[in-house]
């Protein structure tokens, strides 16, 4: 089935149609996002159960170009009778020229915009909202409860879910798309018990749809518990240089934090990455090709066309170990004088569109698994990623990842290290990989942020790859 349009959205549309023309009437450009988002959190442990709202957002935001000029202005009551307070205040916006302190001045240029008559919507095939609160508890229960019989030492077992869906309109004056997208998130987390040493261990699912995806947690409780039972009898890692085999998900973290920001074009604007001086050089291994998109892949971030009204892209980064290009926002390609990359998100009507990753990947290769691991004479398997920064600067990563397991004589010993920091410079990494096996899997649980702000869904991932790391 097909996500509805929002009702509210409908229930506007004449409304902003008229906006949209009044504004086109008065400045060089005008284009009017309109946004309706809501969703649902479910959480049951072993002491609670938790249901609440996840993201919700419901309102509009009009951007104006006029004389060089550039205003956005953003607001939640619409009404006939409030139509000529917004011109106004847009007016007042670009007449009074606000910039932060410092920032030069600035002439922007209308965007060339093709006619776009667009309508998509995701699919799904069972409604949260139809099967209601209490028999998704009930599912979350049964799933805590497996995991709580399975060992004396599990302290709790978590089971979680995440449904979102949201309907946006684009209105220029070329433009008139409406998307409506519907995506679910969850995870099976198990803590665990060794004297006074705990353990946690985490599961996810994500993707475009609704209740089904659910399917492939009630699979998830025991290898959660087996891996968190497992850690109890982990060492310290020992620092130092390793041939390592990294999962789909450490592997999607090394993409997202590796060249993921480092290509977000605005902070070439800024002059706050080193990207632009690698643009047609081997950055990778030749093994390495490297997409972003909302088109590119079915996931979280999946869209159809972004918040400035680019079209969903699919845009190679690395094509064969070479930097062919960044991902940008519309206000970024036309500083750079590029063409946008649909790249350009908000995390709601409320806040700027900055450029942002969406779905973030490395193509598979033609590798065994099995294969990989047993050309490694010593090395680690790198499994259940947790966290990572970057420096798009400098081109250094820090991940963390919360299991590596000792490889010796191309087999698993059943050694088991945890945690695991995982250091080192953008270039070194993704050029010392020699093996990437012959297929992927992307992960959408995730948020990301611009710096300390602005989070948006996003999704990363790969195939299981061969690379010499530092850990630590």
């Amino acid at each position: 089935m097909k996500v509805q349009e929002s009702a509210f959205i409908a229930e506007k549309r004449p409304l902003l149609l008229k906006l949209r023309d009044a504004l086109c009437a008065e400045f060089d450009y005008a284009s009017v996002l309109a946004e309706d988002m809501a969703g649902k959190h479910y959480r049951v442990s072993r002491h609670s159960v938790n249901v609440g709202e996840g993201d919700t957002a419901r309102g509009f935001v009009v951007k104006a170009l006029d004389k060089g000029r550039y205003a956005e202005y953003s607001f939640t009551e619409l009404t006939e009778d409030s139509l000529p307070a917004v011109t106004t205040a847009v007016k007042e916006l670009l007449a009074a020229d606000v910039r932060p302190a410092g920032l030069g001045a600035n002439t922007y240029v209308p965007p060339a915009e093709e006619p776009t008559v667009f309508t998509g919507a995701t699919e799904y095939e069972i409604d949260p909202e139809a099967i209601g609160d209490e028999a998704i508890l009930d599912k979350l229960t049964a799933l805590r409860d497996k995991g709580l019989a399975m060992d004396e030492a599990i302290l709790d077992v978590i089971a979680q879910v995440t449904w979102q869906r949201y309907t946006k309109l684009f209105l220029s004056r070329e433009k008139d798309m409406t998307q409506s997208v519907m995506y679910l998130t969850g995870a099976v987390a198990a803590a665990a018990a060794k004297g006074q040493e705990v353990k946690q261990s985490y599961v996810p699912c994500s993707g475009l749809g609704g209740m089904e995806l659910t399917a492939s947690l009630e699979q998830s409780v025991e290898p959660c518990v087996k891996t968190v039972l497992d850690l109890l009898d982990s060492e310290p890692m020992i620092p130092g240089e390793y041939e390592c085999i990294c999962d789909p998900e450490t592997t999607g973290m090394i993409v997202h934090e590796a060249f993921g920001h480092g290509v977000e074009m605005d902070m070439f604007v800024k002059d706050r990455a080193q990207a632009p001086q690698y643009v047609g050089k081997y950055v990778a291994s030749p093994l390495v090709t490297m997409h972003d998109g909302a088109s590119s892949a079915l996931q979280t971030a999946t869209y159809f066309f972004d918040d400035e009204g680019t079209l969903a892209h699919d845009t190679i980064i690395i094509d064969k170990g070479v930097l062919v290009t960044g991902i940008s926002d519309l206000q970024s390609a036309l500083a750079l004088g590029t063409e946008p990359t649909g790249n350009g998100r908000r995390e709601s009507f409320a806040r700027k569109a900055y450029t942002r990753m969406t779905n973030t990947w490395f193509e598979p290769g033609h590798d065994k698994l099995e294969d990989m691991i047993a050309s490694v004479k010593y090395g680690m398997y790198l499994e259940d990623p947790s966290s990572g920064m970057e420096d798009p600067k400098n081109w250094g990563i820090q991940c963390m990842v919360n299991i590596a397991r000792e490889i010796k004589d191309g087999k698993l010993t059943g050694r088991i290290f945890s945690p695991v920091v995982l250091t080192g410079y953008v270039p070194d990494l993704l050029k010392s990989i020699t093996a990437m096996s012959d297929g992927r899997s992307l992960s959408g649980t995730g948020y990301c942020g611009k710096g300390h702000k602005e989070w948006v869904v996003v999704s990363d991932g790969g195939p299981y790859i061969k690379a010499t790391i530092r850990l630590g």
